[in-house]
């Protein structure tokens, strides 16, 4: 079987094994769905379930993008004004670190004093815990260039303004890419956990419901739909990553 198949079909196929040796253990040591239930009882509970989920879903889905669209602007903001001054770098960083290694569920209580239960809370959170990788590879992509092209392109006439803009800002585009990709799925997590405390509705509000009346399986859906998103919006940054900056990988693409 041609090589690049397989590499396509392995995760599809690491997955179908998994499901079938959990759905085995489950089944072998009668395992109560009550503590960890089967594949083939989560399936059932999704399909009885669907239209809930859907609707706890979208709402997830939406929340969690307005949250990663502010994290873009901002930590796109920051990261050029890092990237460009060597004193922001200095001033900034240290403390934007910092607040990085803070809980963003610590948050949550405080958002919801200031912005009552629903949708705010659980955008804010989202955007908290996102926008830092952002902010930190174009910082990087930036901060990198090296400096004797900066050097020649400063002789040919080009202003620091015209390095940054026309050189450095395309040049991090692989790191913005590779940036988005982790922080959706950070971006998720945050509306999740802000859900579960702060809202009703969405699937963390659905993962304490189901949890609450002790259907396990119901509460293994909504992460599996949580999953689903993820993944999906990373396969699409993926996709566009690889049709913007396919000259920053062609040579580990050539192997």
């Amino acid at each position: 079987m041609n090589r690049r198949i397989v590499e396509r079909l392995s995760p599809l196929l690491l997955l179908i094994a998994l499901i079938v040796v959990w759905e085995g253990i489950t089944r072998g040591l009668q395992v109560s769905e009550f503590i960890f239930p089967s594949p083939s009882r989560i399936w059932a509970q999704t399909l009885e379930h669907h239209t809930a989920i859907l609707g706890h879903a979208w709402r997830t889905f939406w929340v969690t993008m307005a949250g990663f669209g502010i994290a873009i602007v901002v930590g796109v903001l920051l990261g050029f004004l890092l990237g460009s001054s060597r004193l922001a770098y200095a001033a900034l960083y240290p403390l934007m670190t910092a607040f990085n290694a803070l809980p963003k569920a610590a948050f949550v209580p405080i958002l919801v004093v200031w912005f009552g239960i629903g949708a705010g809370p659980a955008i804010l959170t989202a955007f908290l815990i996102s926008f830092f990788p952002i902010m930190v590879n174009i910082a990087t992509g930036l901060a990198t260039l090296e400096p004797e092209l900066e050097d020649v392109l400063r002789v040919l006439g080009a202003r620091r303004w015209d390095v940054l803009t026309k050189v450095g800002l395309p040049r991090s585009l692989p790191y913005f890419f590779g940036s988005l990709k982790v922080a959706i799925t950070l971006a998720f997590v945050g509306t999740t956990v802000s859900e579960m405390t702060a809202a009703n509705e969405g699937i963390g509000y659905l993962l304490i419901s189901a949890g609450s009346s002790m259907q396990m399986g119901l509460a293994f859906s909504g992460l599996l739909v949580v999953g689903i998103m993820a993944m999906a919006m990373y396969e699409l940054f993926s996709l566009i990553e690889k049709n913007t900056t396919g000259w920053a990988h062609r040579g580990s693409q050539a192997a």
